[in-house]
Order: C-alpha cells, then sequence, then structure tokens
C-alpha cells in the first residue's frame, strides 16, 4: 500500500515544488517591476562604489528619488 502512496505524493510533491518556484519568480519579478527592490539595489551599488560614504536611509531614498522625478517625469503611465 505505501508504494501507491508513494506514487501519489511523488508527482504532488513536485506540483508543489513547481508551484511555489512559479510563485517565488512571479514574485521576484513584479517587485523589480514595481521598483520595491530601488532601494535594495540602491544600498548594493552604495556598498561597492561609495565604501567610505554613508548611505541614505530608506526614507531619504525614496524621497529622493520621487522629487527626481517629479522634475524629470519622462514616459511614465500616471
Amino acid at each position: 500500500m505505501t508504494n501507491q502512496t508513494d506514487a501519489v505524493t511523488d508527482p504532488l510533491r513536485a506540483l508543489a515544488a513547481w508551484t511555489v518556484r512559479v510563485g517565488r519568480g512571479i514574485r521576484w519579478y513584479m517587485r523589480g517591476l514595481m521598483g520595491d527592490t530601488a532601494y535594495e539595489t540602491y544600498l548594493a551599488h552604495h556598498r561597492r562604489t561609495h565604501t567610505d560614504e554613508q548611505p541614505m536611509t530608506e526614507r531619504q531614498f525614496w524621497r529622493d528619488r520621487m522629487d527626481e522625478q517629479d522634475r524629470n517625469p519622462g514616459a511614465r503611465c500616471c
């Protein structure tokens, strides 16, 4: 009986693992698309290139980013 149970649960586990991977991929893509990773990207860049300077706080970063978008709107939907 355990062989039949294992035969059923293996494909279900594979499907569940695939679903989790797809969900994570979608989340990663949407976060990048919406700009949610911008501060993390800024910090990584700052650590690499400006090691002697203190990075902006997250609040300062977003305020600066919004001010820059207001000064130079470019092409955006809203």
